[in-house]
């Protein structure tokens, strides 16, 4: 029997998929917390040989990773080769050091899953919509936020972006959407030109394995207190976690969630 381990970071993702599969292996790294009930490796990420020959010993064939993931604190005096080889990728952007990471993994033998191949489900299909018909205005301004993030997709900057009335109020960043949220939330009403829409959507060339944007009913809730008329997002190219809960929030709210 092949398996497939879940390289685990932070929400509910990683058990998600976890739970989808038929005797996986649940990764965490530096001492993250771990679910009860699944065979376990704790590992280190400035010893990726020693994941590598556990992943090996356990039968596993396949990973998928799974989570949010922060650029990791390194000891320098503890890492070893392969840790080096993604060491010397952190002073990159964000692609540049996630693709090297599949690399590494790619390099052991190990394929790459991506959650949709475990869980098709979790990606909306075209032409959905949710809660209420975006206005004319809304799909102008949902195209101007794509048309921007395609813009800025050479540069790594970030997967969200807002427009309202045509006018850019504002561009996710480092810092993420969350924080990009809470801050066309405070944005004076005379200056919007019309409610805005938030749009969620993957960086050209970006590696939808490791790197899939996500929204959840936390997202909803940020789009809420911006003021916002509703999202859109790519169909099979974001995934929405609770959908359930999500569609009766959006509808609830009075607001929008469009997948093209």
């Amino acid at each position: 029997m092949t398996r497939t381990a879940i390289i685990a970071g932070s929400g509910d993702l990683p058990l998600l998929l976890a739970k989808a599969l038929d005797a996986p292996v649940y990764v965490t790294l530096d001492d993250a917390p771990v679910p009860y009930g699944f065979d376990h490796v704790a590992a280190r990420i400035e010893k990726l040989g020693r994941l590598f020959k556990d992943l090996k010993a356990k039968g596993v064939s396949s990973v998928a990773f799974a989570g949010a993931m922060a650029r990791p604190k390194v000891n320098p005096v503890l890492l070893d080769r392969h840790a080096l080889r993604l060491a010397m990728s952190l002073g990159k952007g964000d692609d540049a050091l996630l693709r090297e990471v599949l690399a590494v993994f790619a390099d052991q033998g190990f394929s790459i899953k991506s959650a949709v191949d475990i869980r098709p489900d979790l990606v909306l299909a075209p032409d959905t919509i949710w809660g209420m018909k975006p206005s004319k205005q809304d799909d102008k301004d949902a195209a101007r936020a794509f048309e921007v993030l395609g813009a800025l997709s050479p540069l790594d900057v970030g997967q969200g972006a807002v427009c309202a009335g045509g006018m850019m109020i504002g561009i996710e960043t480092l810092q993420g959407t969350d924080s990009m949220l809470s801050y066309v939330a405070q944005t004076p009403q005379h200056l919007r030109r019309a409610k805005g829409v938030f749009v969620k959507a993957p960086k050209r060339n970006q590696d939808l394995r490791i790197d899939m944007p996500t929204i959840g009913i936390d997202t909803i809730e940020a789009v809420i207190k911006a003021g916002l008329a509703g999202l859109v997002i790519p169909a099979g190219k974001t995934i929405v976690l609770d959908q359930n809960i999500v569609k009766s929030r959006v509808d609830e709210a009075g607001l929008f969630l469009k997948a093209l």
